[in-house]
């Protein structure tokens, strides 16, 4: 373990949290230096035991959503396990919990019951539905929150049955995650700006449909609605990767200049004069016949090739990575996004790096990722309690 440092150090985070969403978000937190406290209950976050492990209740989700924290155990219907979570809560800056909020209240640890106890905690509640709504307090999981949000009936544009789909990706998870780290940071600012504290709502449905009407307001933007709704050029089948004549590559001539470099490159300079293809409204306006002159246009061609042409001249070009081998692309690789470290306990594993770089300090795994209770001994020590009341805890 290397000393804890970062934008965040000495910053405490009480993290009640399980599956992706929450412990991916903390992990972020702690990732920034903050000191990050697992609670888990008698029965441990279930995404410990997935397999592939080594041992129990480490399996590959753990070691990355679990890195820079220290595990805390507690039964918190017991009034011993509910003392130290409240004296953890005192201790600590934030509090965060994607538990349902009715279940947090049944056990005195809602919003107000912590702010009484520390009027400047920072109380995040990440939920599946803002609980003013008709789906306040539903059970959410990604899949339903991909279909609530518009997400999964976006895949139907591309397909001819209009038939939704979700995408392979606990994107919801996710994106609220990221939401839930920039909330608590924007808390933490006022906090020091003005000594208090704050209750932060984070609901899935609302920051994932928020992140689909980006672009895909469009002219429902205005009042009445105009149409088009939703951003055509990502409507259309055509669309997608491009195969070349020995693999696959994203091909995206994208600016006024690209387009007219790329149709000199294949052969066909005409096209950069057709009124169809001149300004960026006519190229939406028939982006299905102009991507499908971009797909045929890229058979041409080898992957090397058009890398090496469309460097050249600017025009956005990528082979299409595999996951699965993403860690041996050259610039993965040279950028060190996932690099191999040594658990104590678990032996090598790849760690999956933050990606934000901060010129004040080297990323570095400051704690891996702890086993179930690890650290509950140490944690209650340091609030000062005694042995004997530790032992207890454990009983």
């Amino acid at each position: 373990m290397t000393e804890a440092t970062g934008p965040l150090t000495g910053v405490r985070i009480i993290d009640l949290t399980s599956v992706v969403m929450g412990p991916m978000a903390a992990r972020i937190l702690g990732d920034l230096g903050a000191d990050v406290i697992k609670v888990e209950g008698p029965v441990p976050d279930f995404m410990r035991e997935f397999e592939p492990k080594r041992s129990p209740g480490m399996s590959g989700f753990t070691l990355n959503l679990n890195r820079q924290k220290r595990s805390v155990q507690l039964d918190l219907k017991t009034e011993l396990g509910k003392k130290a979570l409240l004296d953890l809560v005192a201790s600590g800056d934030v509090f965060v919990s994607n538990m349902r909020p009715a279940a947090l209240a049944r056990l005195g640890l809602g919003p107000d019951d912590l702010r009484a106890l520390k009027p400047d905690l920072i109380y995040c509640s990440a939920v599946g539905f803002g609980t003013d709504g008709p789906y306040g307090g539903r059970a959410a999981y990604d899949d339903v929150i991909q279909a609530a949000s518009g997400l999964a009936s976006m895949f139907a544009w591309q397909d001819d049955s209009g038939t939704p789909a979700f995408m392979p990706s606990i994107v919801a998870d996710k994106i609220t995650a990221l939401h839930i780290v920039y909330a608590i940071n924007a808390a933490l600012y006022r906090k020091a700006t003005t000594g208090e504290g704050d209750h932060i709502e984070v609901p899935m449905a609302e920051s994932l449909a928020t992140f689909n009407l980006v672009e895909h307001l469009n002219g429902h933007t205005f009042e009445p609605k105009e149409e088009p709704f939703s951003y055509q050029r990502l409507r259309t089948k055509n669309r997608r990767p491009r195969q070349s004549a020995d693999g696959w590559i994203c091909l995206m001539p994208y600016t006024d200049a690209n387009y007219v470099d790329f149709f000199n490159v294949v052969g066909e300079p005409e096209l950069a004069s057709d009124p169809r293809f001149t300004t960026v409204n006519g190229r939406i306006d028939h982006v299905d016949e102009l991507y499908g002159l971009v797909d045929t246009f890229a058979a041409t061609k080898t992957t090397a090739e058009w890398m090496d042409v469309c460097e050249t001249h600017s025009i956005p070009c990528i082979p299409v990575v595999d996951l699965d081998q993403i860690e041996d692309d050259p610039h993965y690789e040279a950028v060190g996004l996932v690099e191999v470290d040594e658990h104590p306990t678990e032996g090598a594993y790849r760690v999956v790096r933050d990606p934000v770089k901060f010129e004040s300090r080297p990323w570095a795994v400051q704690r891996h990722a702890p086993r179930v209770g690890q650290h509950t001994a140490e944690v209650l020590a340091e609030l000062g309690w005694a042995d004997a009341d530790i032992e207890r805890l454990a009983e």
